[in-house]
């Protein structure tokens, strides 16, 4: 096992939080190997593939914010409700100078993905309709979580990734972009999610108690296994 640290999102990965993440960890008991690895050390290597996947043409730049995107009223609905790209930019191949732009992928519409999940069983799901073009390199010049993790897993190579069941569909996604690089990808294992007593995921959102919360309240991590 190893400890990757995803602090791409400079806002948000304060160096506090990744000294209590890993503090929490310990505490549970998890151990791994070597030391934690920033993706912030590992720009070269996502920049690589970013470019290896725009020379193929899998990629087009999009002005879009998310705000057009939602409001744009031929923005197609997956079955969950997940508001698709609707393929303003899609024939794009360059815009105009000076002006950022995030890169989506092109999926190809109508190809099914399918994969064994170590829990789940077998899944599948439609490019276009279960989700549309998604961004793998932000206009800030940051690569997306979607072609990170790939990058990552692929060269540090992980076999298996043990993950939320929320992220099954970025599994396709994934498995996309494995494909599209000449990838061998790992093999995925999702977990129900823990949620409280209202039936509300534990996320920060829902102001949720943080580990270090019900250590503070003296919880164990074995007590926590039995009350999840």
């Amino acid at each position: 096992m190893v400890y990757r640290n995803e602090d791409l999102d400079t806002a948000r990965c304060k160096r506090e939080f990744h000294a209590a993440a890993l503090e929490d960890c310990r505490w549970l008991g998890l151990q791994w190997q070597g030391k934690p690895i920033n993706q912030s050390d590992r720009m070269i290597l996502y920049e690589q593939a970013f470019r290896k996947l725009k020379s193929a043409g899998h990629l087009f730049p999009c002005t879009c914010t998310r705000k057009d995107i939602q409001e744009a009223t031929t923005a197609p609905h997956s079955e969950e409700g997940e508001i698709l790209y609707p393929g303003t930019c899609r024939q794009a191949m360059a815009t105009p100078e000076n002006q950022p732009a995030n890169w989506r992928f092109r999926v190809p519409n109508g190809k099914v993905i399918e994969f064994q999940d170590g829990h789940f069983g077998p899944q599948q799901f439609v490019a276009g309709r279960d989700f549309g073009d998604f961004p793998v390199w932000q206009k800030n010049g940051v690569p997306a979580y979607q072609l990170a993790v790939v990058v990552d897993d692929a060269a540090m190579g992980i076999t298996e990734v043990v993950r939320g069941a929320d992220l099954l569909i970025s599994t396709a996604r994934q498995l996309l972009l494995y494909d599209a690089l000449k990838l061998t990808p790992p093999a995925f294992f999702h977990c129900e999610l823990m949620c409280d007593e209202n039936g509300q995921r534990l996320a920060k959102r829902h102001d949720s108690l943080s580990l270090q919360t019900l250590r503070g309240q003296g919880k164990s991590p074995e007590e926590l296994h039995a009350d999840w």
